[in-house]
């Protein structure tokens, strides 16, 4: 991609550069006490609504599920809540919430993003390699680690990153595009987190999290 071709992407960038750069900051001063429930978000998205994932978290702050012995299923059945195989992502926070003081020390600690997220997605049960580094994201601590959702692959065959959207994403071809999209990141200079957002927000309209 030349400077000419880029141009639009750069014009996208420019309109969304100030929303995009908010909500960035507002990733990088997430509290560590904050931790606990944007793991539960990124463990709820997969194959489920962003926004029932958001009212689902928000619930759970709400009734103190970090400290308090409940199952959480009833919450992720409920119609505004609803978060599709409930059964088992329940199942997998309250596997988190068992191991979080661990999960804590480590993304606190002084690993590197890629050392984080590998540990992670080997620690966590129901984390992979997209939904560490979206917690990563979340909470500041990603260091350009990509978040490869079908709206970013969307984006990336858009823009002739990528050749085609892979059926299934293996570790191996996750690094393999990861790396091809921050390499297309540094071609274009826009930085691959304030990409991840512009690609988000222009496939739904707002930048959520």
């Amino acid at each position: 991609m030349d400077a000419t071709s880029s141009e639009p992407l750069h014009k996208e960038y420019r309109d969304a550069q100030d929303a995009i750069q908010k909500r960035l900051a507002e990733f990088a001063a997430v509290p560590r006490d904050k931790y606990f429930y944007e793991l539960v978000y990124c463990l709820l998205t997969p194959q489920s609504s962003a926004a029932h994932a958001f009212d689902a978290q928000h619930t759970l702050t709400d009734l103190d599920f970090q400290n308090k012995p409940f199952d959480p299923e009833s919450i992720l059945r409920r119609p505004k809540t609803y978060i599709r195989f409930h059964k088992t992502k329940a199942l997998h926070l309250l596997n988190m919430k068992e191991n979080f003081s661990a999960i804590d020390a480590v993304v606190a600690g002084g690993l590197g993003g890629n050392d984080k997220r590998e540990w992670l997605a080997a620690n966590v049960l129901g984390l992979s390699y997209k939904e560490a580094t979206h917690f990563l994201r979340n909470v500041g601590k990603n260091e350009s680690l990509a978040i490869l959702d079908r709206h970013i692959l969307k984006h990336l065959l858009r823009h002739h990153v990528i050749a085609e959207i892979p059926r299934t994403l293996t570790k191996k071809k996750y690094l393999e595009i990861e790396k091809t999209f921050q390499e297309f990141a540094e071609k274009v200079d826009i930085p691959i987190n304030a990409l991840d957002l512009l690609f988000w927000s222009s496939e739904t309209g707002v930048i959520l999290k």
